[in-house]
């Protein structure tokens, strides 16, 4: 049986529809479960959305259905929900993305069955300079998490040596996502290159471990340290964002120390986060993430 309700939140009116769907039907979490979730961690997340364009990636039958990704903010969206317009190269106009800058859109938005935020590195004014840089870990098979946190403590060491303190989270899938928070004036054609040579680095001095180039054949048994994500076409899963796995995993916050606990004990589900958990910590911890909203730092030269 389908469920609705209509509540009211920040002054707005929202009708919440098919609420006892499963939109994960391994565990049997619904869409009231992921619109609960999204309400409950706001005060963690909205910081990090807030003036960031938002893609939605939808799933309106669950994560074994069919997705979209929606760049241009829905024209059945209320009035209230802010929108920024992006110049669309490809589109040779502007794109109104939505801006999830409220708990009201947030929950309209998971209601769309958007389980997946991704947004930019920038926000949206001025929307050529990014916030911050991010190294994107993704492993090819038979590597796992567990070959990823070892190359984001290299990728750490080199920061590190450079003067340069990063974050790390979990993808919510198989990998990890490494960020520099920067929060200066600076563009993507500063930060692509950095990245990109920091990426070049860690392969010529792990070859047999670490690979920069894109190609898929070349991945197998390696961990991929994508430097592209620094661009401005591209976003990248927002921080607590669920993702559309099996379980309700979520892009996690981690610390170095728990990097290093699972990497030593060889557990990769000390490095697995769902939901329940993610409230729990962000209770107990607040937000890991909190410096990629404040910490400011420059790139140097390499």
């Amino acid at each position: 049986m389908n469920s609705s309700a209509q509540v009211e939140l920040g002054g707005r009116t929202l009708t919440l529809s098919n609420l006892d769907k499963v939109f994960y039907p391994r565990s049997g979490f619904t869409k009231a479960q992921v619109i609960d979730y999204y309400a409950r961690i706001s005060p963690w997340l909205l910081p990090h959305l807030r003036d960031r364009p938002l893609t939605l990636k939808r799933y309106p039958d669950g994560v074994e259905g069919p997705f979209f990704y929606e760049k241009r903010c829905p024209r059945h969206a209320p009035k209230w929900v802010q929108t920024a317009p992006v110049w669309s190269e490809g589109n040779q106009e502007d794109v109104n993305f939505c801006l999830a800058n409220d708990l009201p859109t947030l929950v309209w938005a998971a209601n769309l069955a958007d389980l997946e935020l991704h947004t930019s590195l920038a926000r949206w004014r001025p929307i050529d300079q990014p916030t911050s840089l991010v190294f994107d870990l993704d492993p090819g098979e038979p590597a796992d998490l567990l070959d990823c946190c070892e190359v984001a403590l290299w990728t750490r060491a080199f920061l590190d040596s450079l003067g340069l303190k990063s974050f790390p989270k979990t993808s919510g899938s198989k990998g990890l996502q490494l960020y520099v928070p920067l929060n200066r004036p600076i563009t993507y054609e500063q930060t692509k290159p950095f990245a990109h040579a920091l990426a070049q680095q860690l392969e010529r001095e792990h070859p047999t471990r670490v690979v920069s180039k894109m190609l898929k054949k070349l991945r197998t048994g390696k961990v991929l340290v994508d430097w592209s994500q620094n661009d401005p076409r591209k976003t990248t899963v927002c921080v607590y964002s669920l993702r559309a796995k099996d379980r309700p995993t979520v892009s996690t916050p981690v610390t170095w120390p728990e990097l290093e606990h699972a990497l030593n004990q060889r557990d990769v589900g000390a490095l697995t986060f769902d939901a329940g958990q993610v409230l729990a910590r962000a209770e107990r911890l607040g937000d890991l993430f909190e410096p990629l909203l404040t910490l400011k730092q420059t790139l140097p030269s390499i």
